[in-house]
């Protein structure tokens, strides 16, 4: 670079660029102007959180009478991630083999596998909740399933890009002695991709037990439903104790992960 030129940073853009970042620019000041919350509301609201009568002086002390059928609630929570977590992982494979572009066999597959995956990790996992609530009933195996499906589109895509960025050279060694599809997968894809589908899966048990305390809210099993039902009945401190016990929870999972991740990779 000469003592005259201008750092990339600098470097002169073509009109289309500075009108896209002109767009960007509008769309963040556009949002802002009409979603965020007006200051002085804001400033209301939190005065009346503080207030003596207000939300967050009820919550203390939180209340623990009901620590029994609380943690029992949270096993189930925890059961529920665990198991939704596994089924989802489980079934995210096939559906990441037949999306990757040099495993899939045929691109119309790899079209409808990438579409299924995508499908799955848009919709919000309280609106699969809902639809599986309907279509077994309320408690736990609907919030089970809605991880399941959740899990699929989380995992199948990070698991796809995983084999995408495998060294092809192994695979097309094999295919060259006549390997077949699943022996390819199992001796070259499978073991050059363990490190990254072990943090992917580490990272899904963790988006898991979060995300299945909030489906209790909508009838589909675990604390979500002791939590809403505290806050319906105004009981502010055992909501709090709730909110404190899952906070534990969640610490637990994410260090017992942690120790996980640094043991075997």
């Amino acid at each position: 670079m000469t003592a005259l030129s201008a750092p990339r940073r600098f470097a002169h853009r073509s009109l289309p660029e500075y009108l896209a970042m002109l767009l960007v620019l509008a769309l963040v000041i556009s949002s802002l102007a009409t979603t965020a919350p007006a200051l002085d509301k804001l400033g209301r609201g939190i005065a009346r959180l503080f207030a003596p009568s207000g939300m967050l002086t009820q919550m203390f002390p939180p209340d623990f009478t009901r620590i029994v059928p609380i943690g029992w609630k949270l096993l189930e929570t925890l059961q529920m991630a665990v198991a939704g977590c596994f089924l989802g992982l489980i079934l995210a494979i096939p559906f990441a083999i037949l999306a990757t572009d040099r495993l899939s066999p045929h691109p119309s597959v790899r079209t409808i596998a990438r579409a299924v995956i995508a499908l799955f990790r848009t919709v919000p996992d309280l609106v699969w909740a809902i639809i599986f609530i309907i279509i077994v009933g309320l408690g736990p195996a609907a919030g089970v399933m809605a991880i399941m499906v959740d899990k699929i589109g989380f995992a199948g895509r990070f698991f796809a890009e995983a084999m995408e960025e495998t060294d092809p050279g192994p695979q097309d060694a094999l295919r060259a002695i006549g390997a077949s599809r699943l022996g390819l997968i199992v001796s070259a894809v499978f073991p050059a991709c363990l490190p990254s589908f072990t943090a992917t899966s580490l990272f899904a048990l963790e988006k898991s037990v979060r995300g299945s305390a909030a489906l209790g809210l909508v009838g589909a099993g675990g604390i979500g439903v002791d939590l809403k039902v505290a806050f319906d009945l105004f009981n502010y401190d055992e909501a709090l104790a709730i909110i404190l016990l899952m906070l534990a929870l969640v610490i637990a999972v994410e260090q017992g992960s942690g120790w996980i991740r640094r043991k075997l990779l």
